[in-house]
């Protein structure tokens, strides 16, 4: 007697498949260098270089005085949130980046002038930060 007649084994089987097609598909998600659409993580790097956001966090690959006055963003790119509580998202992270007190009032960060643009490049190489 095949044990196969019964439907057992076909159906671990497709249950093994889909859960390696899941892993799989979560895996190839996680090694895309950068969320933001329009936003390059190297011109990301050396923007937030140049607006000198080290002075204030510890940013790894980022030439800065590595200030503690901010939280590090060593691991931005897995949190769940940007500053404690805004869901985080490309789009956030865009909006938090060019105007920190409008997102989060009362937040310390200030509003340095950073543009649309340059606040996608800079959202790009925080996602690169695991």
């Amino acid at each position: 007697m095949n044990i196969c007649q019964y439907g057992r084994p076909p159906l671990l089987r497709a249950s093994a498949l889909l859960l390696c097609a899941a892993l799989a598909s979560a895996c190839s998600s996680q090694d895309q260098p950068s969320r933001v659409e329009g936003g390059d993580p190297e011109r990301g790097r050396l923007l937030t270089q140049q607006y000198q956001c080290a002075a204030c966090h510890f940013i790894p690959e980022v030439q800065g005085t590595n200030g503690d006055a901010g939280p590090s963003l060593q691991y931005m790119g897995r949190l769940s949130y940007i500053a404690g509580s805004i869901p985080n998202q490309p789009e956030n992270m865009v909006r938090f980046l060019r105007n920190p007190p409008a997102v989060k009032p009362g937040t310390l960060m200030p509003a340095l002038g950073i543009s649309e643009e340059d606040a996608r490049h800079m959202a790009a190489f925080m996602y690169t930060l695991k």
